[in-house]
């Protein structure tokens, strides 16, 4: 089994030992029934401890990554080959995190992850109209994703940093991360409704006037 797999199982909490050999299949171990779950270290947390709330976002924000990727995929955007590139290195490094959160003091994350999203801003950036209005979470279909998949973001990066004030433990990189990501996001969001021929949908200051 690869070496990687098995640290980050823990991130769809279960317990590092029980992971070995062919127990992937083992969906259901009863050992959660109580209220407490396995991190990767061994020790064990209440359900509801803030690093498992951290998990929990994280994994939806990943999920919500590739609910995006799909519509991407099934989208008449050009050069899906390029974001999905992109999504596909998001969604791993999304998953290191959640096996940094797991397994305390462990680190996966590399500073390429920051460079990498950084350079993708500045790119998509050159080729979008300056900003002069604020704009709605609203659009196509793949530009809304990016804003609810940046919503999510956002959680994930205030549940990391309870983690981090608590335990002192969290590396800097994985918050640069969330916190560059919903940049990301908020741009690709931008890009991908432009792509699809779609026009930014502004919010209105006297849109009770409308009424």
């Amino acid at each position: 089994m690869d070496n990687v797999l098995d640290r980050h199982y823990p991130f769809f909490h279960l317990n590092l030992g029980k992971i070995m050999g062919h127990r992937l299949s083992k969906i259901y171990t009863r050992t959660g029934d109580s209220g407490t779950t396995g991190l990767g270290d061994g020790s064990r947390v209440t359900k509801d401890d803030l690093r498992i709330t951290a998990l929990g976002d994280v994994d939806e924000l990943n999920s919500t990554i590739g609910v995006l990727r799909a519509q991407i995929t099934a989208s008449q955007i050009m050069d899906k080959a390029s974001w999905d590139k992109s999504l596909s290195l998001i969604q791993h490094w999304l998953f290191d995190l959640g096996g940094e959160v797991c397994i305390p003091n462990y680190h996966l994350l590399q500073p390429v992850c920051i460079e990498f999203l950084e350079q993708e801003i500045d790119r998509m950036n050159e080729d979008l109209p300056m900003l002069k209005e604020f704009i709605l979470p609203s659009g196509s279909l793949a530009c809304s994703y990016a804003h609810q998949a940046r919503a999510v973001c956002r959680r994930a990066e205030r549940s990391l940093m309870s983690v981090h004030t608590r335990d002192q433990n969290i590396q800097s990189t994985a918050l640069q991360l969330l916190n560059r990501l919903s940049d990301w996001l908020f741009v690709a969001s931008r890009a991908l409704q432009r792509a699809e021929g779609g026009s930014e949908v502004l919010w209105q200051k006297n849109i009770n006037e409308t009424i």
